[in-house]
């Protein structure tokens, strides 16, 4: 392939990706706007917000409970040469 040949193709991918962008602000910008929330929405809404931060919070609980026992396990790991251990002092020597 020459050089023309790659700077069109990468050109007209650019212009059809383009054209496929336009569109669809133009098709997003026709929609019509959500309706306001009644009383009954919010508070669904703010349920499902609260649930949603208390599986965060579990999440984040779990993940750390997690990373202590790798580090833990890690506490005991001892390397077989003991280089491995400062390889910035092998690299002066």
């Amino acid at each position: 392939m020459t050089t023309s040949t790659t700077s069109a193709t990468t050109f007209r991918a650019l212009f059809g990706a383009l054209i496929v962008v336009a569109s669809f602000g133009l098709a997003l910008a026709k929609l019509p706007p959500p309706p306001p929330m009644d009383d009954a929405a919010k508070a669904a809404a703010e349920q499902k917000k609260a649930k949603d931060a208390t599986a965060a919070e579990a999440a984040k609980q779990i993940q750390a409970r997690a990373e202590d026992r790798v580090a833990e396990k890690g506490r005991w790991f001892r390397p077989a040469y003991p280089e491995q251990l400062d390889f910035h002092d092998a690299r002066e020597r």
